[in-house]
Parts: structure tokens; sequence; C-alpha cells
């Protein structure tokens, strides 16, 4: 009986790419972004966004809820490209409505701040389930673009915001502060994304 080929290690499937720079968006956003001169000070960047509003940094620390919901679409649109019937499909869109409610703004916050503070977050997070659930009439290969201009923004926005946001926290602390490792891992995971999801467009147009 002949063997079964053995499995390609180099290059890595599409799906492997995708699934490894997913999970570094996911891993990204419990890491280290502020590493302050204490590990009371150092935050993660699901700790962020609220920590450094008290410093007066208007619409920019909207960056910081960013990685949620970015990861969340991610995986809705990449849904599309899946058998819609398949149960494990249906559930990678309700996870990604879940991943994507971890920007979702504290009941105190809707109740007491104005619309300004939370609204775009209830809005683009309703987005993500819009996508989630008509993922399925999404199918073509016009999703590749578009996963790849949203893990561009992913990438580049948090990263972008937090380099200007760096001065200010670095004035408060009296300190220079650095960059942690999550800044780091959320553009390289939204970079390797966007890659892969260009090279399967550009793959489909050649057929």
């Amino acid at each position: 009986m002949t063997p079964p080929p053995a499995r390609r290690l180099w290059p890595p499937a599409r799906r492997d790419g995708l699934a490894l720079g997913l999970t570094a968006l996911f891993i990204a956003y419990f890491l280290v972004w502020l590493p302050g001169p204490g590990v009371g000070l150092s935050l993660i960047g699901i700790e962020l966004g609220e920590w450094i509003k008290f410093l007066g940094v208007g619409p920019l620390r909207n960056w910081f809820y960013a990685p949620p919901i970015v990861l969340g679409l991610l995986l809705a649109l990449w849904t599309a490209t899946w058998p819609n019937r398949r149960w494990r499909t249906w559930l990678a869109r309700a996870l990604a409505v879940a991943v994507a409610l971890l920007a979702f703004p504290a009941i105190a916050a809707i109740t007491a701040e104005p619309p300004s503070e939370w609204l775009l977050r209830l809005a683009l997070i309703g987005g993500v389930a819009l996508v989630a659930g008509l993922a399925a009439l999404l199918a073509g290969r016009g999703v590749w673009p578009v996963m790849a201009a949203v893990a561009i923004v992913g990438a580049a926005g948090p990263a972008w915001a937090y380099l200007a946001v760096r001065p200010v926290v670095a004035a408060a602390l009296r300190q220079p502060v650095g960059i942690g490792p999550g800044v780091w891992l959320n553009t390289l995971g939204g970079a390797l994304v966007a890659v892969v999801c260009l090279l399967a467009w550009r793959a489909g147009r050649q057929k």
C-alpha cells in the first residue's frame, strides 16, 4: 500500500499563517503594552484604554480598544471562506463576536460618561456581529483584500497611538517609558495576517 504523502512543512499553509497571526493578536492584548516603573504601573493592552483616559489624550485612546474588535472582524471575515453548513464555522463566528466584546464599555461608563467615550466602540462591536451573521453572503475573493486592509489598520493604528501618547505618559510618570511586548506582537501579528491575505488574493487573481 502506498503511504500517504508527507505533509509539506514549507511554505506553511494559508490556514496556518492566518491562525498564527490571529493567535498573536489575541495574546498581544494580554501582554504588557506600557512597561511602567513597577508591577502596579505595567499595563497590559486590555487595561490601557481605561487608564490612559485620565491623562486627557482624547479620541486617541479608542485605538487601545481596537485590537479585539479587529481580531473579531478578521475572524468573522475569514469564516466567509469556510463551508457555511459546518458547525465549526458558526462556532468561529460566535467566537469572533465574543472576542470583540472584550472592548465592550463598562456599564458605569455608559451611564455616567458622554456617548463620545463609548458609542463608537458599541457601533464597531455591532459591526463585527453583523459581519459574523452575514459572512455566508460575503464568500468570494473580495474577502482577502478587505481582511488585509483591516489587519494593516489593526497593526498600525494601536502602535501609532501608543507612540503618540507615550510622551504624555512619560511626562505624567516623570521618567522614560518603553514599548511593551504587546505592542510589538500586535504589530507583527497584524502584519502577518495582512501578508497572508494579500498572497491569497494574488493567488486567486492568477487563477
